[in-house]
This record gives C-alpha cells, sequence and structure tokens, in this order.
C-alpha cells in the first residue's frame, strides 16, 4: 500500500518547547519520521513524505507547504483510484510494521485510527471520493466524510497508533513501549524514566 508521511520541517513539536531546545525538537522528530517509516514499509507499505520543506530522508519527499488539509487532500487525488492510500503521521512514535499491517489490511475503504482527544493518527483510503478534514475532531469528521460518500468504515483500535507524540508527558510512552532512533536519541539525549507515588514521569539526568 501506498502511504503518505506528513512532516512539519519548519516548526516541529512546538509544544515539547518546555524539555526540548528548536534542534533537539528538530533532532527527535526526525527520528521519530525514520521510525515511521521503517514501521511503514515493514507492514509491506511504499512511503512517501509529504514535508512542508525539503527534507533528507530515505524516502521519496513531496513538498507542498500548505496547511495539513489541503496538502494531504492533493495527495489523495493524485494517488488515483486504482490502489488504496494510507496517511501516517509522522510523530506516532510507538508504531509498528504490525500495528500498521492491521490498518493497511482491515476491512473498510476508509479505516481510520483514532487518536487521543478526536484526531486522526492514520487512515488507510480505498474510496475515490474521500477526502480528509483535519481541523477540530477529525475522528468523528472523517466518519461523517466517508459515510456522506457512501464509504464503508472500519476503525482499528490501536494503543500503538492512538499515540502521538506532541507534549512532554508523552515522552514516557517512549521510553516505555518504544525502541527505536526516537527512543534511542532520549536515552542518549539524558532522558529516563522516575516513577513517583505510583506515576511514570521523564526526567533528564544530563
Amino acid at each position: 500500500m501506498r502511504a503518505v508521511v506528513p512532516f512539519d520541517a519548519d516548526r516541529p513539536k512546538t509544544r515539547l518547547a518546555d524539555v526540548l531546545d528548536e534542534r533537539e525538537r528538530s533532532t527527535l522528530a526526525r527520528a521519530m519520521l525514520a521510525d515511521v517509516l521503517a514501521a511503514v514499509r515493514a507492514a509491506g507499505g511504499e512511503p512517501t513524505v509529504l514535508s512542508t520543506a525539503p527534507v533528507d530522508v530515505d524516502a521519496p519527499v513531496r513538498v507542498d507547504d500548505r496547511a495539513l488539509t489541503p496538502a494531504v487532500n492533493d495527495a489523495l487525488a493524485d494517488a488515483g483510484p486504482d490502489r488504496p492510500v494510507a496517511v501516517v503521521m509522522a510523530d506516532l512514535g510507538l508504531a509498528t510494521g504490525d500495528a500498521l499491517a492491521d490498518l493497511f489490511d482491515a476491512d473498510g475503504e476508509v479505516v481510520i485510527a483514532p487518536g487521543r482527544g478526536g484526531g486522526t493518527n492514520a487512515l488507510a483510503v480505498g474510496h475515490p471520493e474521500f477526502r480528509v478534514d483535519y481541523h477540530g475532531l477529525s475522528y468523528r469528521d472523517h466518519r461523517r466524510i466517508a459515510e456522506a460518500a457512501g464509504a464503508s468504515v472500519s476503525v482499528v483500535d490501536s494503543q500503538r497508533l492512538s499515540t502521538d507524540i506532541d507534549e512532554p508527558a508523552d515522552l514516557v510512552e517512549l521510553l516505555l513501549h518504544a525502541d527505536g532512533r526516537a527512543t534511542a536519541w532520549l536515552r542518549d539525549a539524558g532522558f529516563e524514566l522516575a516513577v513517583e507515588d505510583g506515576r511514570a514521569d521523564v526526567v533528564r539526568s544530563r
């Protein structure tokens, strides 16, 4: 399956500014992107990075500096109706080939992997009229759009695909549940888990 992986190369992971400086956020974002590309390939996918600016990665890059919704919709339109295409966000630091294979192989002309808080972290689209809308509660909106287009819809409930790394607290998930480049970078940068009152947190030792 072809897979589009949107990536913000200009201002990545701004909500991590309390714990990472700009260079570190960029490095972590690129490490997660590499992990996601590896997971897409492990699931049998063919990834293309949809980036806001040129980026040096081991995959084809399509540069589009517009907002996420029109950029992804043009990519979907250009993909054509002959084969399905997936949209997988670049900050799914827990994604694995098995998790994405469940998405790619699920029944339905539109398969949705919801994110926490009502977002959409990944899609597999096999209906030519379906288009995305990432504003607001996009999971709900994508179900509505699919149903209006007459597309069958299914949902993949996956912890690995529902977890995007946006906030400092999300770094706990990377250290607990992942072992890719992003997790290795965090450890090399001095981040480690700390447990207090039964809750895990991330601290930086250096």
